[in-house]
C-alpha cells in the first residue's frame, strides 16, 4: 500500500490558507501515486488553537471548511484533524478529531481517547474524550485511526500513568489490522524524536499491522513542532522518514519502503539550531514582522542570537546595534562589529553614556549620600532598552532578547532592560549549551568571533566584572538548574547528589525570587523537556522551601 504523508506548517486559525496548503499537497501526493493520504492532528485549524475554541463561530468555521476540503477529495481517501462539536449532553462541548474523507464526502469521524493536560497540553479544558479508538473498513482492509497522544502509552511513558486505558490494546482487541494511522501535534524537545520511533514500533508491536504517523511542522507561539513523520512495517522496521523542522511530503510504498530524509536522525545540535530557527521565523513572520533587531554586546548570547536571527529573517532583515557605556571594554564592541561584519546584517552604534549621565543626574538630588549598587548597573541595561524598543517600534522590527536560560533562571538580567522584547528566543537554552551551539555554528568556518567564545562571560556593567563573581561555574549551576527545574528535585536530593549546599541553597532561592522577572519577559521557544512559561505554573507568591 502506498501512503502520502504530508507534514505541513499550519497558522493557527488561518483555516483558508490552511486549507489551501491541505488541498495543494493531496493533489500533489495523489498525482506521485497515494493510495491514501494522511494530514496531522489539527490541519484544518492549526494546533493548539486554545482558547480560540471559545470564540463562537470558531468550531462551526473550521467544520466548513472541513466540508470545503471533503468537496476536493476523490476517490484517494484524506485522513485529517479537525475539531467536532460534542454531540452529547454531557461532557466538554468539543473533540479533536479525525475525519475520512472519500468522493466529496465525510465518511467517518473518530475523536481522540487520551487528552494530555501536563506540561505544555491542556486538551482537557476543551475536549472531551474517546472511550477507545476506531476501525475504519476500507476496500477490505481494516485501518485503525489513533491521534497523538493514544500511542503515547506504555511502561516506559511516564506520562502514561495519566490514563486508565491503552488504545492500543483497545484497537488491537477489535480483531487483525491492515494498517494503524496517527495523526500528531507533538510538540518537539531535543531527545523526543527517539522516542518517538520507539512508540511508533510498539504500536506495531501491538497491534501486528504497519503504522504511519504523521507530524505538524513550525512554530506556534512558544512550541516547536519539528515535523519527522515516519511509516514502520508490521515488524517495526522504519520504510521511511520525512524531514525535521521543515515542510515535507513524501509517498511511502509499505511494502518497498521510501526515502528516509538525512535530517530524520543527525546530531542533536542540529536539530537545536534548527529548532530555533525554525520557531524565531514563524513566530515573526505569522505575527506580521519581516524585519527584526537585538543588541549585540559583543557577549555570546547575543552573537548567537544574531546568527539565528540571520538564518530567520535573512541577512537582509536584520539590524544588530552596539550600545556601549563607558563601562564595555573595547574588546566587546570589537567583537559586535566583526561578528556583524562576518554574517552581513547591518550594524549601528548607540553610545549610552550621556543617557545613563541623564538618568543619574536626575536621580542624584534623591540617591544623595548614597554608595553606588545594582541599582547605577540597572540603569545602563534600562537604558539599553529603551533605546532598543524606540527603534523597534520606529522601524517596525520585532525586537529579540539575548537571555539564556541560565541567567533567566536564577534572575541574572534586568527587567524592563535587556529582557525588553517580543521574542526570548534562547531563554530555554542553558549556557553550556549557549557554548556548545557557538561552538557547532563554528565547525567550518570562524562566524563567531573566538574570542566571544573563549572570554569569560560578563555583563559588563561594572568595571572587571564577571559572571562568575554572582554565580557559580556554569557546568556546575547548569546541573543545579536542570535538577531543581525540569526534575523538580529538592535542595536535599540536589546537595545528597555531591553539590556543595551553600551553593544549592543559593541558586534555589535566586531561583524562587525571580518567578515574577518570568512572568514578565517575552514568550521563549520551548527546546527542554519543561521550559519556563505555559509548561511551569509556579505561584510569585509562595513560601515552600524544598
Amino acid at each position: 500500500m502506498k501512503i502520502g504523508l504530508a507534514q505541513l506548517n499550519f497558522t493557527v486559525g488561518d483555516l483558508t490558507g490552511n486549507r489551501e496548503r491541505i488541498l495543494r499537497a493531496y493533489h500533489q501526493l495523489v498525482r506521485g501515486g497515494a493510495e491514501l493520504v494522511l494530514l496531522p492532528e489539527l490541519a484544518v485549524t492549526g494546533y493548539p488553537p486554545r482558547d480560540l475554541l471559545f470564540k463562537s463561530r470558531f468550531v462551526p468555521d473550521n467544520r466548513e471548511s472541513l466540508e470545503l476540503i471533503a468537496r476536493e477529495v476523490g476517490e484517494v481517501p484524506l485522513v485529517i484533524g479537525f475539531i467536532a462539536s460534542n454531540e452529547n449532553e454531557r461532557g466538554r462541548a468539543f473533540r479533536n478529531s479525525a475525519a475520512w474523507l472519500e468522493q466529496g464526502e465525510i465518511r467517518h469521524v473518530t475523536h481522540k481517547c487520551l487528552l494530555p493536560n501536563y506540561n505544555v497540553f491542556d486538551e482537557a479544558r476543551y475536549f472531551e474524550p474517546a472511550d477507545a479508538p476506531t476501525v475504519y473498513e476500507w476496500k477490505g482492509r481494516r485501518v485503525g485511526l489513533t491521534i497523538c497522544e493514544d500511542i503515547w502509552t506504555g511502561d516506559q511513558i511516564e506520562t502514561a500513568r495519566y490514563y486508565r486505558a491503552d488504545p492500543l490494546a483497545q484497537l488491537a482487541a477489535q480483531g487483525p489490522l491492515d494498517l494503524v494511522l496517527n495523526l500528531s501535534a507533538s510538540p518537539w524537545h531535543y531527545g523526543k524524536g527517539n522516542e518517538r520511533l520507539d512508540l511508533v514500533r510498539r504500536a506495531a508491536k501491538l497491534t501486528g499491522a504497519p503504522v504511519v504517523y504523521v507530524n505538524l511542522v513550525g512554530g506556534n507561539d512558544e512550541l516547536i513542532f519539528d515535523g519527522a513523520s515516519m511509516a514502520v512495517n508490521a515488524s517495526g522496521k522504519l520504510m521511511g522518514a520525512l524531514a525535521a523542522f521543515d515542510e515535507d511530503q513524501q509517498v511511502i510504498d509499505l511494502a518497498s519502503g521510501g526515502t528516509i530524509h538525512p535530517s530524520f536522525d543527525r546530531e542533536h545540535l542540529a536539530d537545536i539550531y534548527d529548532a530555533l530557527v525554525l520557531g524565531t521565523r514563524d513566530y515573526a513572520h505569522k505575527t506580521g514582522f519581516k524585519k527584526t533587531l537585538l543588541g549585540l554586546s559583543g557577549g555570546i548570547d547575543s552573537a548567537l542570537t544574531a546568527v539565528i536571527a540571520a538564518d530567520a529573517f535573512g541577512k537582509e532583515n536584520v539590524l544588530g546595534v552596539s550600545l556601549p557605556s563607558r563601562i564595555s571594554s573595547q574588546h566587546s564592541q570589537d567583537d559586535a562589529e566583526v561578528l556583524a561584519r562576518n554574517l552581513g546584517i547591518e550594524f549601528r552604534k548607540l553610545p549610552i553614556g550621556d543617557v545613563v549621565g541623564a538618568v543619574e543626574g536626575t536621580l542624584a538630588p534623591l540617591f544623595e549620600g548614597l554608595a553606588p549598587d545594582v541599582t547605577e548597573e540597572n540603569v545602563q541595561a534600562r537604558s539599553r532598552g529603551v533605546l532598543l524598543m524606540a527603534l523597534s517600534n520606529k522601524f517596525g522590527r520585532l525586537l529579540l532578547t539575548t537571555g539564556n536560560k541560565s541567567e533567566v533562571s536564577v534572575g541574572y538580567c534586568t527587567l524592563y532592560g535587556d529582557m525588553c522584547g517580543g521574542l526570548a528566543v534562547i531563554s530555554d537554552l542553558p549556557k553550556t549549551k549557549v557554548f556548545a551551539l557557538c561552538r557547532w555554528i563554528n565547525r567550518e568556518r570562524e562566524i563567531i568571533p573566538e574570542n566571544t567564545i573563549v572570554k569569560p562571560p560578563s555583563a559588563e556593567l561594572r568595571p572587571d566584572q564577571k559572571d562568575e563573581d554572582s554565580l557559580p561555574p556554569y557546568d556546575v549551576l547548569d546541573e543545579i538548574l536542570r535538577l531543581y527545574v525540569e526534575e523538580g528535585q529538592s535542595s536535599r536530593e540536589i546537595i545528597a547528589a555531591g553539590f556543595a549546599e551553600e551553593v544549592v541553597r543559593d541558586v534555589v532561592r535566586k531561583v524562587d525570587l525571580n518567578e515574577y522577572k518570568r512572568k514578565q519577559m517575552p514568550p521563549g521557544l520551548k527546546l527542554s523537556p519543561l521550559a519556563f512559561g505555559v509548561g511551569r505554573r509556579i505561584p510569585i507568591v509562595q513560601r515552600y522551601v524544598g
